[in-house]
């Protein structure tokens, strides 16, 4: 099957996402006062980078891959069922996604589905989506389940993970060159390799966080965040043979899962809410 497609959110949907997204300044102070998950306030380290930078990384990057895709005719038409189905899930979550990054109200949303199938799915800076077909169909997901992971992947680019990661590797580039200069080249080498450990516990990290708050986006769209825990079952039983924890840069599926049951008290609230709101 050859075609082409790039894909936008449906008019209607982004005129009612720019009405939604009209929340006053300061919004985002005031979020610890609003029911919801927790999480520590994004890292200083990040306004290294400018925000806009990255921003038009993502959306250059993002542009070359939708290239790519449509020259080996691996984009889904925008009347695919898949398509439908994921646009129609982001746009139940995407209203919600200001109280997390003001800069999302400026944003150009994007999604596609890309016709693989590897079990991924992502979300560049500047709101641009990306689901494989074989995530989808492979584990067989539920609109839940396909909500908690778009939050997930959401919620990376909302709290500008890449761009946190481009500052620290900054850190790092700097850092090894003054020990190169100080010690010599083989001393340099070894505080590199050290910098790899430094991003270990960064990439869990941001892993945990997205979790909550894309369990939070999806309770807000309307979908059940408690499908996160079925979710990396399915993950769990794809994933054969995952090294431990400590030798990998995400959360066992197992910790996931256990983060996940502990802080739905704080997420089930505000799906009933969103489900008593469409009755």
């Amino acid at each position: 099957m050859r075609f082409a497609y790039r894909g936008y959110l449906a008019a209607g949907a982004a005129l009612a996402l720019a009405a939604t997204l009209s929340l006053p300044q300061g919004a985002l102070a005031q979020r610890e006062s609003v029911p919801g998950v927790k999480v520590g306030n994004p890292s200083f380290v990040r306004k290294l980078v400018s925000a806009e930078s990255v921003e038009q990384m993502g959306v250059q990057q993002y542009g070359q891959m939708l290239a790519k895709a449509n020259q080996q005719g691996a984009l889904l038409l925008d009347t695919h069922p898949q398509v439908q189905r994921v646009r129609k899930i982001a746009a139940d979550l995407l209203p919600h996604t200001a109280r997390w990054n003001e800069r999302a109200m400026a944003w150009s949303w994007e999604v596609n589905v890309f016709k693989s199938p590897t079990i991924n799915a992502f979300c560049m800076p500047a709101g641009k989506i990306a689901f494989f077909s074989g995530i989808i169909d492979n584990l067989k997901l539920t609109d839940d389940e396909i909500a908690v992971i778009m939050g997930h992947e959401i919620a990376h680019a909302l709290r500008e993970h890449a761009r946190e990661r481009l500052a620290k590797q900054r850190i790092t580039n700097l850092s090894v060159t003054a020990v190169a200069i100080v010690f010599g080249e083989a001393a340099g080498q070894l505080a590199n390799a050290g910098g790899g450990l430094y991003g270990l516990k960064f990439g869990r990290n941001d892993e945990s966080e997205s979790d909550l708050i894309g369990m939070e986006l999806a309770a807000r769209g309307g979908y059940d965040p408690s499908a996160g825990v079925t979710l990396w079952e399915k993950m769990s039983k794809a994933g054969k043979g995952q090294p431990p924890q400590w030798l990998s840069t995400h959360p066992s599926h197992t910790s996931r899962i256990d983060n996940i049951k502990k802080n739905l008290k704080d997420v089930l609230p505000l799906y009933e809410q969103a489900l008593s709101q469409r009755r």
